[in-house]
C-alpha cells in the first residue's frame, strides 16, 4: 500500500459505530470546524455518505478512523478507495476520554469526535489498515469459524457424555474419542444396553468393520466387554429421558462433524491455491489445520510488519515489561486477538513432539521449574522470529540448517541437548 503523507489527505473522520446507526465526526484539513452527523447502518446510507464526501472533496485520500478492524462497516468502507482506514484500539479511545472525563461520562458523539482528534494529533502513531487479498480473508474467517466448531463438538460431546453417565456408562469405556462417526453411529444404532446386550455377534463386527475397525483384537474386546457388561440402573423413567437427551446430542454432534469437514475441503482448497502454503506446511508438527492457521496468521500482505517483533507483539505471546522507581515486573499481555494468540501458542506445543530443538528448549525450561504455559509461550515467541524470517525471504524451514546455526553459535540449548543423550 503507497504511503500518504498527513497533508495529502482532505479531511479526518472519526466514526463510532454501533448496530444500527454510526455518528460522524469530520474535520476539513484546512479547517478548526468539526462537523457532526449520523449515518443509518444501511448500505444505501453509507454509499450516500461517501458520495457526498467526493462531491465535496474531489479524489482526495480521506482518513477514517474507528474502533474495529473487521465487521459489516469496515467491509462496506473499504470498497471505497478513497478512504484510508485507521483501526482504534477501543482501549486506546476509553483512556483517551477518561483523560478528558474523569466522571467516565460517555456519548457517541463526543466518542466520533475523540478518535478524530487522536488521529490528527498523534497520525504518526498509527497505522492505515491493510487488507489481504479476498481469498486470505476468506481463509482468515474459515480458520477461525473452524475452531470455534471444534470448541462446539468439545461441548456437545460432553453433553452427551454427561447424558449417557446417567444410564449408560459402557459405552464411553468402549471408544475413548467420543467425537467421531463410528460413535455417534454405534449410540443411534443402540442407544441402551440392553439394545446393544441382544445384538448378535456377527453384527457387531459387521458394524465395527465397517465404521474401519480393522484390528479384530480390538473388535473381540469390545463385543467381550459389551456381553459382560451389566445395567447401571432399571428406573425406566432414568433411561428414557436420558436416551431421548442422548439422540439429541448425537444429532448435534453428527451435524458439526459434517460442518467440520465440510470447512477442512474449503480451507484445504484456499491453501492449495496459494504460493506461502509451503512455507507454512514446512514447519514440524503444523500438519494440515495448523499450516492453514499460521498461513491465515501472517497472512499475504509483507508490508503488514516491519520486524518479528510486531508480530510477537501483535500475537501477545511477547511479554510486557512494566517499570516504576526501582522496581520492575513482567506480565503477559491482556489485551490480544485470542484466535492469533491460540494458534501460536497450540502449534508451539505441538512443535514439541517434532523438532529436536524445540523439544530440548522444553526440557530445559521444566528443568528450570517454569510452568507449562509459561514455556510454550516462551516457545511460540522464538518460533515467531523464525517463522517471520522465513515468511519474508519465501523459504520453507530446514530444521538442519537452523541446528547449524545454533551449532555456530555455540547455543547453551545444543549443549543442553547432547548432555542429556
Amino acid at each position: 500500500m503507497k504511503s500518504i503523507k498527513f497533508d495529502d489527505y482532505a479531511a479526518f473522520v472519526g466514526i463510532d459505530w454501533a448496530d444500527c446507526k454510526h455518528d460522524i465526526c469530520l474535520q476539513c484539513a484546512d479547517s478548526d470546524q468539526r462537523e457532526f452527523g449520523q449515518i443509518q447502518h444501511t448500505p444505501q446510507a453509507i454509499a450516500a455518505w461517501v458520495k457526498t464526501l467526493q462531491q465535496r472533496f474531489g479524489q482526495r485520500p480521506i482518513a477514517v478512523c474507528c474502533e474495529l478492524r473487521k465487521g459489516p462497516l469496515i467491509y462496506a468502507l473499504t470498497k471505497y478507495s478513497q478512504l484510508v482506514l485507521f483501526p482504534l484500539n477501543p482501549i486506546t479511545v476509553a483512556r483517551y476520554r477518561e483523560a478528558f472525563a474523569p466522571s467516565h461520562a460517555k456519548d457517541d458523539p463526543s466518542d466520533a469526535e475523540l478518535q478524530c482528534d487522536l488521529l490528527q494529533r498523534h497520525f504518526n502513531r498509527f497505522r492505515p489498515l491493510m487488507p489481504d487479498s479476498p481469498k486470505m480473508q476468506a481463509l482468515q474467517q474459515l480458520v477461525e469459524y473452524r475452531r470455534t466448531c471444534v470448541g462446539e463438538r468439545v461441548r456437545i460431546s460432553n453433553r452427551l457424555s454427561s447424558a449417557l453417565k446417567n444410564y449408560y456408562p459402557q459405552v464411553l469405556d468402549w471408544f475413548q474419542d467420543r467425537g467421531t462417526v463410528v460413535f455417534c453411529d454405534f449410540v443411534s444404532k443402540w442407544p441402551t444396553l440392553k439394545q446393544v446386550k441382544r445384538a448378535r455377534k456377527p453384527t457387531l463386527e459387521n458394524f465395527f468393520s465397517s465404521h474401519n475397525v480393522r484390528h479384530s483384537n480390538v473388535i473381540a474386546q469390545r463385543i467381550k466387554a459389551i456381553r459382560a457388561a451389566i445395567p447401571l440402573t432399571k428406573n425406566t423413567g432414568v433411561i428414557h429421558a436420558n436416551q431421548l437427551i442422548a439422540q439429541a446430542q448425537v444429532q448435534q454432534l453428527r451435524l458439526m462433524l459434517d460442518i467440520i469437514k465440510h470447512l477442512d475441503t474449503e480451507i484445504a482448497t484456499l491453501c492449495k491455491n496459494h504460493a506461502d502454503h509451503a512455507i507454512f506446511a514446512s514447519f514440524p508438527g503444523a500438519g494440515p489445520v495448523f499450516a492453514a492457521r499460521l498461513l491465515a496468521a501472517f497472512g499475504d500482505n509483507r508490508e503488514r510488519y516491519r520486524h518479528a517483533s510486531e508480530m510477537q507483539t501483535y500475537a501477545a505471546v511477547a511479554p510486557v515489561l512494566e517499570r516504576s522507581g526501582k522496581k520492575s515486573w513482567v506480565h503477559w499481555r491482556y489485551a490480544a486477538p485470542t484466535f492469533l494468540r491460540q494458534t501460536f501458542v497450540e502449534w508451539a506445543g505441538e512443535s514439541v513432539r517434532y523438532s529436536f530443538w524445540a523439544n530440548a528448549y522444553y526440557q530445559q525450561q521444566k528443568q528450570k521449574g517454569k510452568p507449562h504455559q509459561t514455556i510454550i509461550r516462551s516457545l511460540a515467541f522464538k518460533w515467531i522470529r523464525i517463522m517471520f524470517r522465513c515468511w519474508q525471504q519465501k523459504c520453507c524451514y530446514d530444521e538442519t540448517r537452523y541446528l547449524n546455526a545454533l551449532k555456530a553459535k555455540r547455543s547453551p540449548l545444543l549443549q543442553f541437548a547432547v548432555s542429556q543423550n
